[in-house]
């Protein structure tokens, strides 16, 4: 049996009978926990945008400007100074919902159309190059060979 305080905060699981048979019947309060709310979803994005590279320093420089401090845009933002600085910093990534916060709070634009034609980098073969197997090596040696004996005959 709990007391008419505790028995406020919870809820009647089951109902006693009491003896002899009567009418009268008891309730037994026991704690069960209340629901929580469901946290909301992540905003989707369009799958066609992508976070600025320089968002860090984008961000800082756009602060600055409107005189404010890490902490007074982590309380507009409603987040702690410490979630700001490490966005500054390029150390973490914001959340598709904190991008949209600071792109409403700092009235900037931190996301970016995808290009659907990036450009492809063609890596040609350098005796430096990381990636460079024995058989990039021999060709790149019998190239100089063939362009050597032109280069001295022109000269």
């Amino acid at each position: 049996m709990a007391c008419n305080e505790c028995a406020k905060l919870g809820r009647i699981i089951w109902e006693e009978e009491t003896k002899h048979g009567q009418d009268n019947r008891k309730a037994t309060v026991g704690f069960v926990p209340r629901r929580t709310q469901k946290k909301p979803s992540e905003a989707q994005l369009d799958p066609n945008q992508e976070l600025v590279e320089d968002y860090g320093s984008k961000i800082r420089k756009v602060r600055e400007s409107q005189g404010l401090s890490q902490k007074e845009l982590g309380k507009k933002i409603k987040e702690k100074a410490s979630v700001v600085r490490k966005i500054e910093a390029g150390k973490a990534t914001p959340s598709n919902t904190l991008i949209t916060k600071l792109e409403h709070v700092l009235k900037i634009k931190l996301l970016v159309s995808v290009s659907e034609e990036k450009p492809q980098q063609t890596m040609i073969p350098t005796p430096k190059s990381p990636s460079m197997t024995f058989g990039d090596l021999l060709q790149l040696k019998e190239k100089k060979a063939e362009e050597e004996p032109v280069e001295r005959g022109q000269s």
